[in-house]
């Protein structure tokens, strides 16, 4: 029976993956290559990831650069970066892609703190959704009497303390996540 509990930790593991690797796609003030790893290319009549068809790199704080490897699929780089939610216009010099991060505005700043706080809230209800789930297979067992009554009972409560210890971990995530944002 220890396997739901395990079997739930692995589940909300993942979903504490999954923001991090949200939280690394928004933007700050600073530049980072997380920014435009998630993208995806339409090259060559397929979808492939940016990291697969360039290099990425920092050369300044506020900068970006993208060089691809095939000269010919800039174009199809900087599309992309276009239909993101990036917000940033690439500027294309001889093949390389530069894109310049400019200082957020606050208001920008506030939208970007409003998406942190609901991607963070998704992964919340993910988590419950989690430990329910958990929870009924536990009350399942019980109820066919493969499960003891009491060995039940420490096992919803091993369920309850890894949601409170995972929604505690999202909680410090936006928490550090809303303060880089918020530096000027």
């Amino acid at each position: 029976m220890q396997d739901a509990i395990k079997d739930s930790e692995t589940k909300m593991k993942k979903a504490i993956e999954v923001l991090k690797k949200t939280l690394a796609g928004v933007r700050t003030g600073r530049a980072s290559p997380a920014l435009v790893d998630g993208l995806t290319v339409e090259y060559y009549g397929s979808s492939v990831p940016l990291k697969q068809l360039a290099n990425i790199s920092v050369p300044e704080p506020r900068q970006i650069a993208i060089q691809p490897y095939d000269k010919t699929s800039a174009q199809a780089i900087e599309k992309a970066i276009l239909t993101s939610k990036l917000g940033i216009t690439p500027k294309v010099e001889s093949g390389m892609l530069r894109l310049f991060l400019p200082q957020l505005t606050e208001e920008r700043r506030r939208d970007l703190t409003k998406l942190i706080k609901d991607e963070a809230e998704k992964e919340k209800v993910s988590i419950r959704n989690i430990r329910r789930e958990g929870m009924d297979f536990l009350k399942k067992q019980k109820s066919e009497k493969a499960l003891a009554e009491d060995s039940a009972k420490i096992q919803e409560e091993q369920l309850q303390k890894l949601t409170d210890k995972y929604i505690e971990e999202i909680d410090k995530l936006i928490l550090a996540k809303e303060k880089e944002i918020l530096e000027v």
